[in-house]
């Protein structure tokens, strides 16, 4: 099975990206998070990488970090939590704070990821509120105890769209838009589609 894959980044979109190995070019979906994290295209890039082998697809899951994959590896380990839907819940919330919720048995900080209900939050939390402080994570502890800091969200929005090639006035101006339009408490994902639209607009 594929572990890692080394090349080049050649197109990427919100929830996948391709990349040339030796010429040959590699599907890999990937958590919104982690795509607003990659290089430009055209740059080196190196993801690690588990396969998911079914009657009807073979399909390639990708993370930038060891913690990311192993968290990946425990939400799909649940019942009824595939891997489409373990990128849902990884688009949704960095580690270390995906990390505090589970093990707070936080259900109602899950459920604003979009796409999770409040039974399969609580279902995370059942399964997954021990095993989670097994995860090789760095600064798991801080994260575990503290917020994200309010801005965190909209610096992290404005990083990605400059990783997509936006120069930073239109990036920062997209980020502002989306902010006023969404909310303060809106989530990083959300935030994310609402700034594409907005450059694609024109706006």
């Amino acid at each position: 099975m594929i572990a890692a894959l080394r090349g080049t980044l050649v197109e990427k979109s919100l929830e996948e990206a391709i990349i040339d190995v030796g010429g040959v070019s590699y599907r890999v979906a990937l958590s919104t998070l982690a795509i607003g994290k990659l290089p430009a295209e055209g740059q080196p890039v190196h993801v690690r990488v588990r396969t998911v082998v079914r009657e009807d697809a073979f399909d390639l899951f990708g993370f930038l970090t060891r913690g990311e994959e192993e968290m990946f590896q425990l939400l799909n380990s649940v019942s009824q939590v595939g891997p489409r839907l373990a990128m849902t819940v990884l688009s949704g919330m960095e580690v270390p704070e995906l990390v505090a919720a589970l093990s707070r048995g936080e259900v109602a900080r899950l459920t604003k990821i979009k796409g999770i209900g409040k039974k399969t939050a609580e279902r995370l939390v059942l399964e997954l509120k021990d095993k989670v402080k097994e995860l090789h994570l760095e600064a798991v502890a801080q994260g575990a105890t503290a917020s994200p800091p309010a801005a965190g969200p909209m610096a992290d929005l404005v990083s990605a769209l400059l990783n997509l090639g936006y120069k930073a006035p239109q990036a920062e101006k997209a980020a502002e838009l989306a902010g006023e339009r969404l909310g303060p408490e809106a989530e990083f994902q959300a935030l994310f589609r609402e700034a594409l639209k907005v450059l694609r607009s024109g706006a």
